[in-house]
């Protein structure tokens, strides 16, 4: 498989050690920050790629989506920052028939993480006595917050606890309301991700943890996403659709 990388910060050098390792090549590498790489995102720099992995900025993320989906290209999209416009892409991707995988986190171990947080917050929402709550943290290079995989846990969780309506990203200046999950985000030192679901009740506290010790899973993953889309036909899918497909079948 011939690789696009799209985006060439460490987690682009980090694929391109996992892709290599593969057995993959890596046909073109595209960031403007990066000596020797090449500038711009264009249907030249991408010719003869399969598959393109794009880790850049939420604020080209969007852009860079669109040009993928109408030049044919396939694209695993690591970028997070963007999903308030998921309904847009998810129609620009059944108009041109655009092939593109996205998900907040590429590590396969996330992927059941959410899973489990998922029947977890089933069965303590059934309770009435446990309240819940999210906190985040990353290195403080980290361009966004919250991040893309505390979005897809609170997500699960709301479905457990339906008392829950929305969700609470910034400093509480008031009593948080019942229907409120509150999710707290820190950025500190060189920590590559660490997500704890919570869910207390006036007896006990059950911490659900997953923490990342390398960036290399999220590559491992990446790759492999990327493997799994070269062989899809067009459509919208997320890394839980390869686990259901690859491991859960």
């Amino acid at each position: 498989m011939k690789l696009a990388l799209v985006g060439y910060g460490k987690m682009g050098k980090i694929i391109k050690t996992h892709a290599l390792a593969q057995n993959h090549e890596i046909a073109s590498i595209i960031d403007p920050f990066e000596e020797g790489a090449k500038k711009s995102l264009t249907v030249e720099n991408l010719h003869g790629c399969d598959v393109a992995i794009d880790f850049t900025h939420p604020d080209v993320a969007l852009e860079h989506i669109r040009f993928y989906i109408e030049n044919g290209v396939p694209a695993v999209i690591g970028t997070t920052g963007w999903y308030e416009h998921l309904g847009e892409v998810a129609s620009m991707v059944d108009e041109a028939n655009g092939t593109i995988l996205y998900s907040g986190n590429f590590s396969l171990g996330v992927a059941l993480f959410l899973r489990s947080v998922r029947y977890a917050a089933a069965l303590y929402g059934k309770t009435g006595r446990y309240d819940s709550a999210i906190i985040e943290v990353h290195h403080n290079k980290k361009a966004d917050s919250p991040s893309g995989t505390a979005g897809m846990l609170a997500s699960r969780v709301l479905e457990g606890f339906p008392e829950k309506t929305r969700i609470e990203y910034e400093t509480q200046h008031q009593r948080r309301g019942d229907e409120v999950l509150h999710v707290s985000s820190l950025r500190v030192g060189s920590v590559p991700g660490t997500h704890t679901v919570l869910f207390d009740s006036p007896e006990d506290t059950i911490e659900l943890i997953h923490t990342a010790r390398t960036r290399d899973g999220f590559a491992f993953g990446a790759v492999a996403a990327a493997a799994w889309l070269n062989e899809r036909e067009s459509g919208l899918y997320t890394l839980e659709d390869m686990v259901d497909a690859v491991f859960l079948r």
